[in-house]
């Protein structure tokens, strides 16, 4: 009976292994074959299917993400594939598999936008998309059937629904330039045409398939988070005007806070998420407590909790009037207070009071200084 239940335990292991492997990265699906079907919602409410293109003699199927600077700079390309040949009945829908849950801040350097279902209908109405945009985040079947291996991933298939290219769609994977191979466009001119595509598959670059299994990613993540340093030093009003003059290479999100303020407690996990966001960049998000300097300890336990191994102040005076005059002239004085500096002290952003979190999310990221592409 032992070694019976050994056996099984082995087989138990063995099969929860291949799933794992196959949720990794399932295999391609191969020219010739069949399309499989979908039932997925898309941005816009609908649901679709394979037969929701019926009337197109040519379906193109995208794999692609809100948050990937690849899939990004292919946006434009995107939208003017479609548009170019809708007179001709061509289809072209794009699919978001990634799972939201599966995505680690520091993943998102390039975007203000993750993967969920709500962020796709924000980025698909800000870019204007003229094609459906589905969700497959949810358990990836449609992904695990056709097997992308990067954001963007397109499939291309005649009236028949057979698979007559995958790939990239050109070779250019910033968002101008001129490419030498226009592979998704040439595939569906020979397909019109009735010809066989020159070139049926390729390889594709760009990022990598965010799967259910990658959901342990995430948890280390954070986990690591608890490991880092925070600290908080004192600083006075000489200090605080240098702050503001950002002689610094980096983008400077500066937020004034104190342990009283509820708005400033209820927004710092917000500054976090950016914190952790973009720090791989050339940005830096630095804090300053407004609270009074005996009450430094309260402040640092404070900013332990939320993991904030970010550069944080504390200011060195009870004259509050000398902190407002330090940081910003034209602050009238309420909290939380918050400062976009550029390098060399251009203030781009100021405001009293709480911030929209996407909004500055899309700030940081379309600054010069940051940016959505590699």
């Amino acid at each position: 009976m032992r070694a019976f239940c050994k056996i099984l335990t082995a087989l138990f292991v063995y099969v929860a292994t291949a799933t794992a492997s196959h949720a990794e990265q399932p295999e391609t699906l191969k020219i010739g074959a069949k399309a499989p079907d979908f039932n997925l919602p898309g941005v816009d409410g609908k649901k679709y299917s394979l037969k929701s293109f019926a009337a197109s003699p040519v379906l193109a199927i995208v794999f692609t993400c809100n948050h990937c600077p690849t899939a990004q700079a292919y946006e434009d390309r995107i939208i003017k594939l479609t548009s170019d040949f809708k007179s001709k009945g061509v289809s072209v829908v794009a699919i978001s598999s990634n799972d939201p849950k599966a995505i680690r801040l520091d993943e998102l350097g390039y975007t203000d936008l993750s993967d969920t279902y709500e962020e796709m209908k924000i980025r698909a109405k800000d870019m204007k998309y003229n094609f459906p945009y589905l969700f497959d985040g949810d358990n990836q079947s449609t992904a695990l059937a056709y097997g992308p291996v990067a954001t963007p991933h397109i499939f291309i298939f005649d009236k028949e629904r057979k698979l007559q290219y995958h790939g990239r769609i050109d070779d250019v994977e910033k968002p101008t330039g001129t490419p030498n191979h226009t592979d998704a466009r040439n595939a569906i001119e020979a397909l019109i045409a009735g010809k066989p595509v020159p070139v049926p598959s390729t390889k594709t670059f760009g990022c990598s398939m965010k799967w259910i299994s990658k959901e342990q990613g995430v948890q280390k993540e954070q986990a690591g988070w608890a490991k880092e340093p925070v600290s908080l030093e004192t600083i006075d009003e000489a200090g605080l005007k240098e702050l503001i003059q950002n002689k610094s290479d980096k983008l400077r999100l500066i937020n004034v806070w104190a342990t009283w303020c509820g708005p400033c407690v209820t927004e710092f996990p917000d500054f976090m998420t950016m914190h952790h966001m973009y720090r791989g960049r050339d940005f830096e998000f630095v804090s300053i407590s407004a609270d009074s300097p005996d009450k430094k300890d309260k402040a640092l336990k404070f900013l332990q909790g939320k993991f904030a191994s970010n550069k944080n102040y504390i200011f060195n005076v009870e004259d509050k009037y000398k902190l407002i005059e330090a940081v910003d002239p034209k602050w009238q004085g309420a909290l939380p207070y918050t400062l976009l500096v550029e390098p060399g002290g251009k203030i781009v952003y100021a405001a009293q009071g709480p911030i929209d979190p996407q909004k500055m999310k899309k700030i940081i990221v379309e600054n010069k200084y940051v940016g959505r592409y590699y």
